[in-house]
């Protein structure tokens, strides 16, 4: 979503991160493209206006010219005071007799019924809640069946409801079934509306006042930049929101809804929607979202993402087997492979590592790509074997090799190549297995030639196989 932002103020600060000194003229123009990227992106004028003064404030006071780094320093102060813009994080307040009902509200196409499973599959996975959802949109007829649908797929209760009836009795009559049922959740679907239409915003203030929520959060589209803030304190004029679901901010979003909604709002953003699966809800955290725009990474998030999505099974086995001294054959590979896109791909994972940010948007979305396309074809030639060549590459021979080609639609250069990078991977995961292995592993891949050398999982820019 900041891919622009973070170009542009990372170009911006990279002229004064090495300044031995920062003067008041050298921070005026600074800050000058500051605010140009801000706006750029798309954030709303009076929390540009809001953030470039604080930044002056504290940029020409003490805090800045006692530094040994004044440099560095502008730079942390730059993103402290985009954490201020963002707000604290904060989770969901469920602390309240069960069931704790959350309503979901918001515009058409926001993406409502899709959060609202997200949340139930995040509830029930992480929090060990149980939920059940209920959809009060009687006027799309398929939101219902849309909803059953996802409910299903991420194993949650799903109380029926049709369009003969009013929302309010719809609400009423699933939270008597909620706690008959011993549910600690019910979240509520509502159907999407404007807050210009009286008619519409009357309906859901009389389900706000049946339901008694916990929780009710305004789902909105991150692509309609600071508009979505202004929308969002609309809605928080008739109903007593507390918090915000960005969607879509996996889309090309410049980042201004994120940098606005709380300073508007005063509302805090509870969850980023960061992809159209049901798993694809990321809490929001804004020292992490800062880290990002400024090209800092977001490590913590590449973790937590990691723990959750890794198959713990498949690593413990792999772990078990290298420690008695069995190699990393060809299925470990692709087991590898196939984790690694479970995670999002190989585009998600970059946007996390720290100096992304400094790569060029439109050749890292080549890269990736490219990248993305041939871990596919790595995966299809490895299906294409036999178990016995999966386990031993050492007996694929040239008639073996155009076996594999013709069953994977590859050519037999590409079978070697597939061949030699698993060699290179058996290399690093005996460095992981034997004494003091983590360090002996990141030595290796420190030396491994970046982006488009000698290693690196980013394939070289003119194209080819990605390296490990």
């Amino acid at each position: 979503m900041f891919e622009n932002l973070t170009e542009r103020l990372s170009g911006t600060l990279a002229g004064v991160t090495g300044r031995a000194k920062l003067t008041e003229e050298n921070i005026k123009d600074t800050l000058r493209e500051v605010r140009m990227a801000l706006l750029e992106a798309d954030v709303a004028l009076p929390v540009v206006k809001t953030f470039v003064d604080q930044v002056r404030d504290r940029a020409v006071g003490q805090e800045v010219s006692r530094s040994l780094s004044p440099g560095q320093v502008f730079v942390k102060i730059i993103k402290a005071e985009l954490e201020a813009v963002m707000g604290q994080a904060e989770g969901l307040n469920l602390a309240v007799a069960p069931p704790a009902v959350i309503l979901m509200a918001g515009l058409q196409g926001a993406g409502k019924t899709t959060s609202v499973a997200k949340l139930a599959k995040t509830l029930r996975e992480r929090q060990k809640k149980k939920v059940m959802v209920v959809s009060a949109d009687v006027y799309r007829p398929a939101a219902i069946k849309q909803l059953e649908t996802l409910a299903a797929e991420v194993d949650v209760t799903f109380f029926p409801s049709d369009l003969t009836q009013k929302p309010v009795a719809i609400v009423e009559a699933a939270i008597r079934e909620a706690k008959n049922r011993f549910m600690d959740v019910l979240i509520v679907d509502t159907a999407g509306r404007l807050h210009v239409d009286a008619d519409m915003m009357d309906e859901i203030k009389a389900v706000h006042a049946a339901a008694n929520p916990a929780e009710t959060l305004f789902v909105v589209d991150a692509m309609t930049g600071q508009d979505a803030a202004n929308t969002a304190q609309a809605f928080n004029e008739a109903l007593p929101l507390t918090g915000v679901i960005l969607t879509k901010v996996d889309g090309d979003a410049r980042g201004g809804a994120a940098l606005s909604v709380r300073h508007i709002t005063g509302k805090p953003i509870k969850f980023l929607g960061v992809g159209e699966k049901t798993d694809a809800l990321e809490p929001f955290h804004p020292d992490r979202v800062a880290s990002r725009i400024l090209g800092m990474g977001d490590v913590l998030s590449l973790i937590e993402q990691a723990e959750q999505k890794l198959d713990k099974d498949k690593a413990e086995k792999l772990a078990k087997k290298l420690k008695k001294g069995k190699g990393f054959d060809l299925e470990d590979f692709r087991d590898q492979l196939q984790q690694m896109r479970g995670m999002g791909g190989l585009g998600s994972l970059m946007d996390k590592l720290p100096m992304m940010g400094k790569i060029n948007p439109a050749q890292m979305e080549t890269a990736q790509t490219q990248a993305e396309k041939q871990f596919k074809q790595m995966e299809a030639i490895i299906n294409s074997m036999t178990p016995a060549e999966r386990r031993n590459p050492d007996i694929i021979s040239g008639s073996r090799k155009r076996r594999i080609a013709a069953g994977s639609g590859t050519q037999i250069q590409d079978i070697g190549r597939v061949i030699k990078q698993h060699k290179q991977m058996q290399k690093m995961m005996k460095k992981v297995s034997g004494k003091g292995g983590m360090a002996k592993l990141m030595r290796g891949m420190g030396g491994m030639g970046g982006m488009g050398g000698g290693g690196g999982m980013m394939p070289p820019p003119g194209g080819g196989m990605p390296r490990f």
